[in-house]
């Protein structure tokens, strides 16, 4: 940790290095790139934010489309107990579509 005499000392050093007319310069140019880290770490953090969210609502998507399937297959009479959705798929395809049936489904 920096004390107090030596961030003094630093000051002085730049004084003496780059003059008077240049640390005001200076000091807007690290504000600035203080400034433009902050943005970018907001932006990165924001960006992560959205990913997770949107990991998230595929899970969701997931779930909400293996109900579906889930219940067209039970609509169909199949036994839906510890079946995937791939499996579940396989079987669908597998039966002959019955359109008078499948309008009785009200899907979202």
């Amino acid at each position: 940790m920096i004390g107090s005499f030596e961030l003094i000392l630093i000051l002085v050093a730049v004084l003496f290095i780059f003059g008077p007319d240049k640390v005001p310069e200076l000091a807007r140019m690290c504000g600035k790139a203080v400034g433009d880290f902050k943005k970018a770490q907001r932006s990165v953090e924001l960006g992560l934010a959205d990913y997770d969210y949107n990991i998230a609502k595929r899970k969701d998507d997931a779930s909400i489309i293996y109900a579906k399937i889930k219940t067209m297959a039970e609509f169909r009479g199949f036994d839906t107990s510890d079946k995937t959705t791939e499996q579940l798929i396989d079987l669908l395809a597998g039966s002959p579509t019955d359109i008078e049936r499948m309008d009785d489904i009200v899907l979202e």
